[in-house]
């Protein structure tokens, strides 16, 4: 199975000009703590909450503080056509719970989470990548 089969298309994008306020007030209503930052379909990395927090927050930014500034620029990506195992690994071995899905050009095309593993292969794949994502 390939990760083009259970990844989330509808995913909201922010832009490297967008305030931490926005994003996070977007991230407050919509119920996640990720955000892909693209520049036109381009991924130039991702935002979490806690990258808000640490690196805006607590260093003293503002809510009109720009997403750039806090952005995780090295953010793991996977491809659409990848295999399911290739997300799996990277999940389990980083301890993360998402990643960023582009296409063979590098242009951003989803997001692919345990979430999304969990409801749509079988039960012990995502139960292997929880448990090594949950280690202490």
């Amino acid at each position: 199975m390939k990760i083009r089969d259970v990844m989330t298309t509808d995913v909201q994008v922010a832009r490297p000009d967008d305030t931490l306020h926005n994003v996070a007030g977007r991230m407050a209503s919509g119920d996640f703590g990720f955000i892909p930052v693209a520049d036109g379909d381009r991924l130039i990395g991702a935002v979490t909450d806690r990258d808000i927090v640490v690196r805006g927050v607590a260093s003293g930014a503002g809510p009109d503080a720009r997403v750039m500034d806090v952005l995780s620029r090295d953010a793991l990506v996977v491809r659409a056509d990848d295999d399911l195992k290739i997300a799996l690994d990277l999940m389990s071995s980083r301890q993360i719970r998402r990643l960023p899905v582009v296409d063979k050009d590098g242009r951003l095309v989803g997001v692919v989470s345990l979430g999304d593993l969990s409801t749509r292969v079988k039960e012990r794949y995502a139960g292997e990548a929880l448990e090594e994502i949950s280690r202490p």
